[in-house]
């Protein structure tokens, strides 16, 4: 019985020049890492964008990830980071991503117009505050994973995710 490769495994295997552990990285993480990006990002448009970037990045940088094990927090780091970068200079992008939106059919269903005041109330929150209500509370990851993510101390993170769900169920109007 053959197992899953282990993070740690593939990322050696890809430092050796293995093209299909590289692959298999991106098939584990990229669904992942799209869904953050997506909550993180303002726009939702920009995550599939960022997303690529990543994955780029990782490829280019492999070699200096010391520790294998760590593949998924370094990940969502460059991830992080990309889309803290990016979202100073997609000003181009956004405006024709929200014609093409103004193109599209505006039929809404409950399930739709639940995710676009989601969107629109994460929009609202500080960027820091954003990123750590994505990873924690729709992501499901522990505060302490988030830290080393994000690259804020521990209870900066409980504190960001305290307040932005606080302020999401106000600005959604959801009693605690």
């Amino acid at each position: 019985m053959t197992g899953q490769p282990t993070d740690a495994a593939l990322v050696a295997a890809a430092r050796s020049g293995s093209d299909a552990a590289f692959a298999r990285i991106v098939d584990r993480y990229q669904s992942p890492v799209r869904s953050f990006l997506r909550r993180v990002c303002v726009y939702e448009s920009d995550a599939d964008d960022i997303a690529q970037e990543v994955f780029l990045t990782a490829w280019t940088r492999l070699r200096l990830l010391d520790d294998g094990r760590k593949l998924k927090s370094w990940l969502f780091g460059i991830a992080w980071r990309q889309s803290r970068m990016t979202a100073r200079s997609m000003a181009r992008s956004r405006d024709r991503d929200q014609a093409w939106h103004g193109l599209q059919d505006q039929t809404e269903t409950p399930d739709r117009e639940m995710h676009l005041a989601m969107q629109q109330a994460l929009a609202q929150l500080p960027e820091d505050q954003r990123a750590a209500v994505a990873l924690c509370l729709a992501g499901g990851w522990t505060h302490q994973d988030a830290s080393d993510v994000l690259e804020m101390p521990l209870g900066t993170v409980k504190s960001h995710v305290s307040r932005g769900r606080a302020r999401l169920m106000e600005i959604l109007g959801v009693s605690g």
